[in-house]
């Protein structure tokens, strides 16, 4: 259990925000917050939900993660097994951010279809 300098136990979802927003036959997960071993399932949750429509598209925009853990790169892998034949997964993470570092260091970033911008990712 993690706790705050208060005494407060924290939540996964005080860690991690996933917002969801149709576009057309695409769904944008907006996620935003930190990915390690505590917030993950609030990552694949929203995956999940969001797969249960079949969209055409799926677009994870990570622009506003300051962190990615390796169990957040799985989360983002899962997603895309999850997602199956019938529905593309596309990853944004902004050049220079640490998301897109984590991803080009880990040789993903062509794998999850990365894009730096969601208008790329929608396109």
């Amino acid at each position: 259990m993690i706790v705050t300098a208060e005494g407060n136990r924290v939540r996964p979802q005080d860690l991690l925000r996933v917002t969801a927003h149709h576009s057309g036959g695409a769904v944008v997960l907006a996620v935003a917050g930190e990915i390690d071993l505590l917030s993950a399932p609030v990552l694949g949750d929203g995956v999940t939900t969001a797969l249960a429509d079949a969209p055409e598209l799926l677009v994870i925009d990570l622009s506003e993660v300051s962190f990615l853990a390796s169990i957040g790169i799985t989360a983002l892998l899962e997603a895309r097994r999850e997602a199956g034949p019938r529905t593309r997964v596309r990853v944004v993470a902004p050049e220079g951010g640490v998301v897109n570092r984590t991803l080009r260091l880990t040789g993903l970033h062509e794998a999850l279809a990365v894009a730096t911008t969601r208008d790329d990712a929608l396109g």
